[in-house]
């Protein structure tokens, strides 16, 4: 198995997970739109379990590692 694989698989993870969550968000908004207009627009989320937040910036690559040394 090659690192192109694993990347791949990876970021198929992490678009799953994304899909996942914003879907949730969307069904908890609308309940709370039929459920109670007036006070929908100020509704918190929180994702859960559903958050891709932890998977930020683990796919440390050469592309990565280059854009970032010419940064500094």
């Amino acid at each position: 198995m090659s690192a192109h694989d694993d990347k791949r698989r990876y970021r198929k993870l992490k678009r799953d997970i994304k899909q996942a969550g914003n879907r949730k968000r969307r069904r908890s908004l609308q309940r709370s739109l039929h459920e109670n207009p007036a006070e929908a627009a100020d509704a918190d989320f929180t994702f859960g379990r559903d958050s891709s937040a932890g998977m930020n910036g683990n796919d440390r690559d050469a592309t990565r590692r280059r854009a970032a040394d010419e940064e500094e």
